[in-house]
């Protein structure tokens, strides 16, 4: 286990790995925040969406995968209320790229699936974002870009772990 250092700077090292890391953590959150790359593929691929749509398009293709989608696991996800989740929803359906169903497990539950048009709108913005890490990664090794596709997935999945942990340990506070 790494143990933090008392001091962000070592005087023949310079700063630490872990305040290298919380710097560009603090700068991907900002870009997260600026929503470069969702604005980026909004402008070249979809007219009148915004990004709410695109968040809600990556979930349900990503949470799709797993378990039934239902607005209110869209709301969840998003941290949003339910009945902002369920205007998203309904305007994506008027847009056709998603559609609601009966549920397979639950006939009273209404579940929300990709339609072959959103699916092809996602495809679409993935190629946009394909082409900005592309650009970004362009003068990295193969090796280097293995390596930090590993190392990141790891750090994700351990701040996941880690968030997971403090919402159960904080529900109902």
């Amino acid at each position: 286990m790494l143990v933090a250092m008392s001091s962000d700077d070592d005087e023949k090292t310079g700063p630490s790995a872990f305040a290298r890391i919380g710097a560009a953590m603090g700068r991907m959150r900002i870009m997260t925040g600026r929503r470069y790359i969702g604005r980026l593929a909004i402008s070249r691929v979809g007219a009148g969406l915004e990004l709410s749509h695109l968040d809600v398009l990556s979930l349900v293709r990503r949470l799709g995968l797993e378990q039934e989608v239902t607005v209110g696991a869209v709301a969840e996800q998003l941290r949003i209320d339910h009945s902002r989740a369920s205007r998203i929803v309904t305007d994506l359906v008027k847009r056709g790229v998603v559609r609601r169903a009966a549920s397979q497990e639950d006939g009273r539950r209404t579940i929300v699936t990709l339609t072959e048009d959103g699916m092809q709108l996602l495809a679409r913005v993935n190629g946009v974002k394909e082409e900005v890490l592309a650009k970004v990664l362009g003068d990295w090794s193969q090796e280097d870009m293995a390596a930090f596709a590993t190392l990141y997935t790891r750090f994700i999945e351990g701040l996941e772990a880690q968030a997971r942990d403090f919402d159960a340990e904080n529900a109902g506070k």
